[in-house]
């Protein structure tokens, strides 16, 4: 399900936003705010598990689009969030083992977007994103997916690494891109399994890359010693689709 709006503005219609479901990606409030409406957005941020940051109202007036933001302004997500439940079953339904991709610190939009298309050209069951330090599916993001958001789920979770000890009971196992990793040419990369990226600069968290069962490196011969995120995410998504369907 698309949804038209992004940037909602305004105590009124943030809390009517949270109160029709809509999910909101993050909160900006003007830090110190106290009055009865924004305590009200509060509390809905908690029970939604939004993330709220505190800001200045310098800060609130240079992303307002309204100029009439009244200390609140939310981000709302372009489209729909899917349940990681949803990705197994979309697997389930196809008599295939699972395929995830699972992005952590990915915070531009265009990247998320590739990797989106990445992951549906792949044949990927669907993408699992953090709640923090992380893009939402913004409308860049499906611009981005050149259409791929309309069929490949993408889910929000609180915990990337509790998700990932969750998901290995469903026999899933997870490989994370790391230039320090095995090469990908020499590792079994067949069946169920969860391939675990970063962004070019930081990488993969260190909590999340200690629950992966390997980790695999993409051989490089060039000079410098780095790929964009999306492109390293299509090359070892491409050598997982060898593995199950060539080999």
């Amino acid at each position: 399900m698309r949804y038209n709006e992004f940037t909602i503005e305004g105590r009124n219609a943030v809390i009517e936003a949270f109160r029709s479901g809509k999910p909101i990606d993050r909160l900006f409030i003007l830090d110190g705010a106290q009055e009865g409406a924004i305590q009200t957005i509060k509390k809905e941020a908690k029970k939604h598990d939004t993330t709220i940051k505190f800001v200045t109202k310098e800060r609130l007036d240079q992303i307002s689009e309204t100029g009439k933001h009244q200390g609140v302004i939310a981000y709302a997500a372009a489209y729909e969030y899917a349940q990681v439940a949803d990705i197994l079953e979309r697997a389930r339904q196809k008599n295939e083992p699972p395929f995830l991709f699972l992005l952590d610190n990915i915070e531009d939009p265009h990247n998320l977007g590739a990797i989106i298309r990445t992951a549906n050209l792949a044949g990927a069951h669907g993408v699992i994103i953090p709640k923090n330090r992380a893009v939402g599916l913004t409308a860049t993001v499906a611009k981005a997916s050149a259409g791929a958001i309309n069929y490949t789920p993408v889910a929000k979770v609180t915990n990337l690494s509790k998700t990932i000890e969750e998901l290995k009971k469903e026999g899933i196992w997870f490989v994370c891109a790391d230039m320090d990793g095995t090469s990908m040419y020499h590792l079994n990369l067949r069946g169920a399994i969860g391939l675990v990226l970063g962004s070019e600069g930081e990488g993969v968290s260190r909590l999340v890359k200690e629950k992966c069962d390997f980790t695999a490196m993409i051989p490089m011969k060039g000079d410098i010693d780095s790929l964009n995120a999306s492109v390293a995410a299509g090359i070892l998504a491409f050598e997982i689709v060898r593995q199950n369907h060539f080999c």
